[in-house]
């Protein structure tokens, strides 16, 4: 994107809402898209952080997960943004192919050593519909590792973060104190934000009710759609209280800080705290200072804990 596009877009932003003195504006971006002098029209524009999709730090694997850059580049990119920005992240993706335990412990390692302040980590998931669901389907996906050592994964990504003082604030996010992305933690913590563009997705209260917004994903309908109506939303409708209740706990219970039950508990189904209270005796959750949180050994199962927890 245009560097002239982003300062176009945010200045409307300042004219269409009230904006906090220290707002956070975040770009993504590829390693293979970064470029010194864009990166600096872009931080005078009005960005302040970018996050950076580097997925591994080892050359056969990024070509195994279909990226265009090489470790090098990823680094030489990191670097330009660490010089431009006060505020940097990056995703990896671990539980790869033929990724051992030593191979993932060395690779976080070297991650955490490049004056990083935010780290996504993500573990490999096979999803219908994708190219590695295609190839998972048709028997080509093989090295993957088990259950056991998925886990032993995400055990020792706890303990190497939390050691270099970046503990899970979400499942799959570790920061440096006061480094949480905040544009993520609204989402998590179920707060409203407004999704512009194709494939947008937003979280309006309107009048006291919680509206879904989507936006059509092909740009070009998006942009006829603009033209026509002066917006290009393609759904707006109100959330029922159970739709909501269980988008508020899928979010919630990501957070290492939980959910706070009194705010939700007139959507919460009957049954919920009978959930709670045999979950609680499992050990796998546990009430603090009004939040409903997973314990260490819940955590790993959030999954299973969320199916018991919406169960009706």
């Amino acid at each position: 994107m245009d560097p002239g596009l982003i300062a176009a877009i945010l200045k409307k932003v300042r004219e269409t809402w009230a904006s906090a003195n220290d707002i956070e504006v975040t770009l993504e971006a590829n390693p293979t898209s970064v470029e010194a002098d864009r990166f600096t029209a872009y931080r005078d524009a009005g960005v302040n952080r970018v996050s950076m999709g580097i997925q591994a730090m080892l050359d056969t694997d990024l070509r195994a997960l279909g990226r265009l850059h090489t470790v090098a580049e990823a680094q030489a990119a990191f670097g330009i943004a660490r010089q431009t920005f006060d505020r940097v992240s990056f995703d990896l993706i671990y539980a790869r192919q033929d990724q051992t335990l030593a191979d993932w412990e060395q690779e976080l390692h070297r991650a955490l050593d490049m004056s990083i302040d935010h780290l996504s980590l993500y573990q490999l998931t096979i999803e219908d519909g994708t190219a590695f669901g295609d190839r998972f389907a048709a028997g080509r996906l093989r090295g993957l590792p088990d259950e056991n050592r998925a886990a032993d994964m995400f055990e020792l990504t706890q303990t190497i973060t939390t050691e270099r003082g970046f503990s899970a604030y979400e499942v799959s996010n570790h920061a440096g104190p006061g480094k949480e992305s905040r544009h993520n933690l609204i989402y998590w913590r179920s707060g409203d934000y407004v999704g512009i563009g194709p494939g947008a997705h937003g979280r309006l209260t309107l009048n006291g009710i919680r509206h879904a917004t989507e936006a059509p994903k092909t740009p070009l309908v998006w942009l006829q759609q603009v033209e026509q109506s002066g917006n290009g939303e393609g759904l707006r409708e109100p959330l029922m209280p159970d739709d909501h209740f269980a988008e508020a706990m899928l979010m919630g219970l990501r957070l290492s800080e939980g959910l706070d039950i009194d705010r939700f508990s007139s959507l919460a189904p009957k049954v919920l705290f009978r959930n709670i209270k045999e979950l609680t005796e499992l050990h796998m959750v546990e009430m603090f200072q009004g939040r409903l949180r997973t314990t260490p050994a819940g955590r790993p199962i959030l999954n299973a804990v969320l199916r018991k927890l919406l169960q009706n």
